[in-house]
Order: C-alpha cells, then structure tokens, then sequence
C-alpha cells in the first residue's frame, strides 16, 4: 500500500481501512504471543501501514480546517 493510493480514498474508506489493519494487527500479536506466527515481517509491514493511514487522515483534516 502506498500513499498516493490512500490520497486518492474518502475519509472513511480510510478509516475502514485503519479498523481493518488495528484487528490484523491484533491478530499478528495474538500470533506471536501462542508462537504460531509464521511471517514475522508483516507486524512491521502492518505497523507502516497503519501510520501511514493515520498521516494522511491527520492531512486531509488539515486540509478540511484550512478551507
């Protein structure tokens, strides 16, 4: 996922996106924590993704003030 990708989605397509990465989020560290997890990179993948959500939903807020 990159970030011209997420520019180009509505505020709450982005927020919809941000639930669905914080429930895989929990899944992966549910994973990790019984040792059944099996591609340890995808947590920081997962994490990446999440801020940048977060960024660009904190942005368009911004845009939305300054109008």
């Amino acid at each position: 996922m990159n970030a011209a990708d997420l520019r180009e989605k509505s505020a709450d397509q982005l927020k919809e996106e941000l639930a669905n990465l914080k429930k895989e989020s929990f899944n992966l560290r549910f994973q990790q924590a019984t040792g059944q997890m099996e591609n340890t990179a995808r947590m920081r993948a997962v994490k990446r993704d999440t801020a940048r959500v977060l960024t660009i939903l904190n942005e368009k807020a911004a845009a939305a003030a300054a109008e």
